[in-house]
């Protein structure tokens, strides 16, 4: 595979540790003001027992290493994370073309208040913000917002 070049595919076993470690970074550099409740052993082991295996997960792959992850479980898209180096480049846009590809019928997702940056994209890619909570329900208890997504209606 070219170093330029991203594939997005359907994340298997031997990607769970890979997709965890994705996950931590952006997480660490994106909210330095959230405190992650969970260890960096119980993301890995999450994303080995029960994200990867129970979820439709994705990632993008360059060279081999994973860049990107994103998680669906039923109408909800409950990760999107993209290795810090590799912002900027289209892949949440990619990943958000797979995620309503997959899920026509709409999509819903939490994050946090203090995620400017993430909520600009989601509002960007249609989504619209309809309940804000003070955080007591996350594990960071961090005030939180849900969005959802729903299709325009096709014209008859």
């Amino acid at each position: 595979m070219d170093r330029g070049e991203v594939l997005l595919r359907r994340a298997g076993d031997a990607d769970a540790l890979a997709a965890a470690n994705v996950w931590l970074r952006p997480f660490a550099s994106a909210l330095p003001t959230v405190r992650c409740a969970p260890t960096g052993d119980e993301i890995r082991h999450w994303f080995s027992t029960v994200l990867v295996p129970r979820y439709e997960t994705w990632v993008a792959v360059s060279a081999n290493a994973v860049i990107g992850v994103m998680v669906l479980n039923d109408a909800e898209l409950k990760q999107l994370y993209i290795d810090p180096p590799w912002r900027g480049r289209g892949l949440g846009d990619r990943f958000m073309a797979v995620a309503k590809q997959r899920r026509p019928d709409g999509l819903t997702l939490w994050t946090f208040q203090v995620n400017i940056s993430a909520q600009r994209f989601y509002q960007r890619h249609g989504f619209t913000a309809v309940e804000h909570t003070d955080g007591r329900r996350n594990d960071e208890r961090e005030p939180d917002v849900r969005f959802v997504w729903q299709p325009r209606p096709r014209p008859s």
